[in-house]
């Protein structure tokens, strides 16, 4: 058995086309087919359901591709091992964020980069916490990014970051004058446009309108923080946002941020990488490096805009 074998097997698996897996592991599909093939010899098993074209994987090939992108990670993790001691963390971290803390991020990946010269982040920010999770799981991130729920924290290794609060993005058409607080009732009967319902804030304001009978309907939802931005600028919508983001984008114009209350409710912001040792070099220094990180307390009390 090659690695090589067990990385076509993997493509083919994640790709669930021969010619896209090829394409990826830039071969021919007559070599991929078979190498996998050879691959099936040597472990005397049928691994992939084919016809004409593949028909998903035999129940001996989904116990394999969890053990084969292990094996990958765990032998990339050695390669990285033995560069880090020559000459210091290398490579690309691929990190996931949702996009809430899309405009946090730069945070810890600016105190990383400072500490390892030598490494590159690849960011991906606009997934939901599950498929964070599952790409974690997967071997397709080094390290995320986001609201991870009890189940995941289970299979996972977190950290705590921050805790969000929220706040309220307004025309001033929209709020009483003078206005300084608004409570989530209040904010729910606003024209919204919101980020879409798998990205946390949508659970959130579910949470902090239970009991009160009313019902969020946003008109307008998006997986883009800029879009989300752009609507409220154009002075026809309101909408909940993380008072982190109140740093990176400050408002502008006739837009105002007034905070919400009544709860004041807080969602914890964890970073995460696979639980596996001794892991990936790359994700671990970045975990060490983003902890030491005091971000609640360079947040302080929401940058609401008077």
């Amino acid at each position: 058995m090659q690695f090589r074998q067990l990385e076509y097997f993997v493509a083919v698996a994640r790709e669930r086309h021969f010619a896209r897996a090829a394409e990826a592991c830039y071969v021919s599909q007559p070599a991929l087919s078979a190498a996998i093939a050879k691959l099936e010899r040597e472990l005397d098993v049928t691994l992939i359901h084919r016809d004409h074209t593949y028909q998903g994987l035999t129940p001996e090939g989904e116990r394999l591709v969890v053990w084969a992108q292990r094996i990958l990670a765990e032998h990339d993790a050695f390669k990285a091992e033995v560069a880090a001691v020559q000459s210091g963390v290398a490579g690309t971290l691929r990190l996931g964020t949702v996009p809430s803390a899309s405009t946090t991020v730069a945070l810890p990946v600016a105190a990383f980069c400072t500490a390892h010269p030598l490494a590159r982040v690849r960011i991906r920010s606009r997934l939901p916490t599950a498929e964070l999770a599952r790409q974690l799981r997967e071997f397709e991130l080094d390290a995320a990014i986001g609201h991870f729920p009890p189940q995941d924290r289970e299979e996972l290794h977190t950290v705590p970051l921050y805790q969000e609060r929220y706040v309220l993005l307004a025309p001033e058409d929209q709020l009483e004058p003078g206005v300084e607080s608004i409570t989530w009732t209040q904010a729910a009967r606003l024209p919204l446009a919101l980020l879409t319902a798998d990205l946390k804030i949508g659970h959130v304001l579910d949470v902090a309108l239970a009991g009160t009978g009313i019902t969020v309907s946003p008109q307008v939802e998006t997986d883009s923080v800029a879009s989300l931005y752009a609507h409220v600028g154009s002075g026809d919508w309101a909408s909940i946002v993380p008072h982190t983001w109140l740093r990176a984008m400050p408002v502008t114009g006739r837009t105002r941020a007034v905070p919400l209350v009544g709860p004041e409710a807080t969602a914890q912001v964890l970073l995460a990488i696979h639980p596996g040792e001794p892991g990936a070099p790359i994700a671990r220094a970045f975990l060490e490096v983003a902890t030491r990180l005091s971000l609640d307390a360079f947040f302080g009390t929401p940058a609401v805009a008077d």
